[in-house]
């Protein structure tokens, strides 16, 4: 594996400029399908935050575990879930990764370590605690990431999570994505302190803000959490700051942004920021660049017409896995 402190491959860059426009095309696409009322369905985009799970993602081996949150996208992407099961899970169709029974907030896949999606905020943080203990358990050397917003850091269990994982020394990472909105509050008018990386200390583990947008920076922090909870050395809490280009949900006005704060994000969106630097920084050409983005919109096309194409599920499969082993 890359050392921590050293910059990511050139084939690692790649990799995460390849995830973060897949995130990104996924992310636009869906969003039209839903304001053009072909799609009724509750979705949070993740949009403007694609580089954090991207460069997690890079890190990962498949047999790692994630967890994530109702504005999870990203991190289903970057963790490998299918585009094809995830799209008819998205329609509600049989072919889903659920069956077409979890939709896009109860994204599970296991077979690619995606673990839960959890409708919940901070919902969570106590069940990525558990896979992290389970790894420990079975002497695996896995990692466990649970990811979340800056809002669930002010909610109980995201300190019981993180007391347990430093009490145990679990391999968990903590990763809050503060995109400095939770709903529709500011950060500045939900949280005490300045930075939620400073509240690891209480619980005597590392704490990190870095910024989420950069790939290097990001890499970087997510290489050294991933290696100590490979070591046995316990948690980590990454702050990964970064915005959201689009409301809470699909029916957000924004009106309660700052002036100009929405505008300037979007103006410095972080995929497209990447694409430059690669290209500056002959990583890629103009043309293989846009090879990928061909690609994604093609990969992204493929789903949405395998999910328009697959079935509903039956009405018999109502009540079917809900219970292991007991027959309804």
């Amino acid at each position: 594996m890359t050392a921590p402190s050293s910059r990511p491959t050139p084939d690692e860059l790649t990799a995460i400029f390849r995830s973060a426009t897949r995130i990104k095309v996924c992310d636009e696409k869906f969003r039209s399908l839903i304001l053009t009322g072909q799609v009724s369905a509750q979705y949070y985009s993740p949009r403007g935050q694609e580089i954090i799970s991207a460069a997690i993602g890079a890190l990962l081996r498949p047999d790692d575990y994630v967890v994530t949150t109702y504005r999870g996208l990203h991190d289903q992407l970057a963790k490998g879930v299918p585009l094809r099961e995830l799209w008819a899970e998205f329609f509600g169709k049989a072919t889903g990764t659920c069956k077409g029974k979890g939709g896009p907030m109860h994204i599970t896949h296991p077979e690619s370590g995606l673990m839960v999606t959890s409708g919940i905020v901070g919902g969570g943080l106590p069940i990525a605690t558990g896979l992290a203990l389970s790894s420990q358990l079975q002497k695996t050397d896995q990692v466990t990431v649970v990811n979340f917003g800056d809002g669930a850091t002010n909610i109980g269990a995201f300190h019981e999570a993180c007391n347990l994982a430093a009490l145990w020394k679990l391999p968990v990472i903590f990763c809050c994505h503060n995109n400095r909105y939770a709903e529709h509050t500011s950060f500045e008018d939900g949280t005490s302190v300045d930075a939620i990386a400073d509240r690891a200390a209480a619980y005597r583990m590392p704490g990190v803000r870095v910024d989420g947008n950069d790939p290097v920076a990001m890499y970087r922090a997510a290489a050294e959490a991933v290696d100590r909870a490979r070591r046995g050395e316990g948690p980590t809490l990454i702050e990964a700051m970064t915005f959201r280009f689009f409301g809470h949900q699909m029916s957000d006005n924004n009106e309660y942004m700052k002036p100009g704060e929405l505008e300037r994000e979007r103006a410095a969106d972080p995929v497209l920021r990447m694409r430059a630097a690669l290209i500056a920084d002959d990583v890629l050409t103009e043309e293989q660049a846009a090879d990928i983005e061909a690609d994604e919109k093609a990969a992204v096309a493929d789903a949405f017409a395998f999910a328009e194409a697959s079935p509903y599920p039956e009405l018999s499969e109502g009540l079917t896995d809900v219970y292991e082993g007991v027959p309804v």
